[in-house]
Parts: structure tokens; sequence; C-alpha cells
């Protein structure tokens, strides 16, 4: 490119009544920087520019354009609401409550309901134990502690032999 320069304390040129030196100028361009990354790209000199170091540069630019373009638009013609986004959270909480009530305790009781003594006496003890000996075979409550009522037994029949 040429161009003209006015020597110093000259106008721009505009008078043509002076003496006038003619100083050629030229720029050209070597090198520009990618506008995506910013690396240097260089430029040889035929056709436009390139703005870009790399194809990939290029479409990601394309895309952030385009997309800021989409998003300006308006709402119904599918542009981005302005709008802040709101939520609504339902949060719900189940709290179970469990208390554990000992069972009170019960009186014992004869396998007929009626309240539990002991034997008064040694005739009361003997149709205690007859009764137990009739029940022990037949009662379905009283069968799965057979054995242990054998052995109790055994022990209170040392303790009165004075075997202990």
């Amino acid at each position: 490119m040429t161009k003209m320069v006015p020597r110093d304390g000259e106008q721009d040129g505009s008078d043509r009544g002076g003496d006038h030196e003619l100083v050629a100028s030229s720029e050209r361009l070597l090198e520009r920087t990618c506008e995506w990354c910013g690396k240097p790209v260089a430029y040889s000199g035929r056709g436009r520019p390139p703005r870009y170091c790399s194809p990939v540069h290029r479409r990601r630019a394309w895309e952030l354009r385009t997309a800021q373009d989409r998003a300006e638009r308006p709402v119904d013609d599918g542009g981005q609401s302005r709008e802040p986004v709101r939520e609504i959270v339902q949060h719900t909480v189940v709290l179970r409550d469990t208390t554990l009530i000992p069972p009170a305790p019960r009186p014992a009781e004869r396998l007929s309901g009626q309240p539990y003594t002991l034997p008064e006496d040694a005739v009361e003890w003997i149709e205690a134990l007859i009764a137990l000996r009739r029940e022990a075979v037949t009662n379905p409550k009283i069968a799965p502690f057979r054995d242990h009522i054998a052995r109790a037994c055994d022990k209170t029949a040392q303790a009165l032999r004075g075997e202990d």
C-alpha cells in the first residue's frame, strides 16, 4: 500500500502549490492471534487473513456466537427466558416413634386359670405331683418342658433324701 506522508511542518498534502516529497510506505500482515485461544496464526498474504488457528476453534466460536443470538431471541421464538429458575421442593419426613412397653408382670396361674399357689402341706404336694405326672403326658403346654421338669424333680428328690 502506498500513501503520501507530509514532511515535518507541512500540511497533509492538500495544498498542491508546494514542494512535496513522496515517501513510499507499505504494510503487510504477517501474523495475528487466534480469536479463540490467543495463539499466533501465520498469514501467507493471500486471501482473507485467518481469524482462528484451527477449524475446531472456528467452530467453537461459531457455536458460541449463534448460541448467544438464539438465547437473545424472545422466549416464544425459542429464546432463553430471563426469569430466574424457581423450584418447588416437597420435603417429607416420616418419624416413627416406638416405645417398648414391657408387659406387666402377671401373677402365676394354674392351667385351669386359677391363681397359682404353692401347696401348703405334704398332701397337697403329693396331689400336685400326681397331677403333674398325669398332665405331662397329655398336656401340650407341659410336654415341651418334660426334661426340665424331670431334672427339677430329681434334684428335689435328692434334696428330700438328704443326698445333696
